[in-house]
């Protein structure tokens, strides 16, 4: 299993509760530019609208991009592919106050892309600060302990 593309200020940013894992609707241009590395999940979101889940925000750069297509758009809006009892779940799930889905990585499971998503709240500014002194704290720790040895 190869990671394609991250999120990685989304475990800093929010608290993640629960992971889901779901396709993407790719064109072959797309796939071939994600098996190069070239998406940014930075920024973007999953949003559900008419009972599908759709990708928001994301970008894969384009494979050739003297050679794409002129309708080519890097950042529109890709369905995920879920089952439809999954969707239901997950729409009672997230109508609770201060909930959200957030896409966290983007990989392979043989020879599908799949995306790896989770339903998040959002941390306060006073837990990520918290979070920052507890790592600190413990470096500190490590490195007396290295120079003592």
């Amino acid at each position: 299993m190869v990671t394609f593309a991250e999120n990685r200020k989304a475990r800093f940013n929010y608290e993640i509760l629960e992971t889901f894992e779901a396709g993407l609707v790719l064109s072959g241009p797309e796939v071939k530019s994600i098996k190069n590395g070239r998406m940014n999940l930075a920024g973007c979101y999953i949003n559900i609208h008419d009972g599908e889940l759709y990708l928001i925000g994301a970008s894969i750069a384009p494979y050739q991009p003297k050679n794409q297509p002129a309708d080519y758009d890097p950042a529109r809006s890709r369905k995920l592919l879920l089952h439809k009892k999954e969707i239901m779940s997950l729409l009672g799930k997230i109508q609770q106050k201060g909930l959200t889905l957030v896409p966290l990585k983007v990989y392979n499971k043989g020879r599908r892309i799949k995306l790896e998503f989770a339903i998040v709240r959002g941390k306060k500014k006073y837990d990520k600060r918290a979070v920052i002194s507890k790592r600190e704290s413990k470096r500190n720790i490590e490195r007396s302990l290295k120079i003592e040895n």
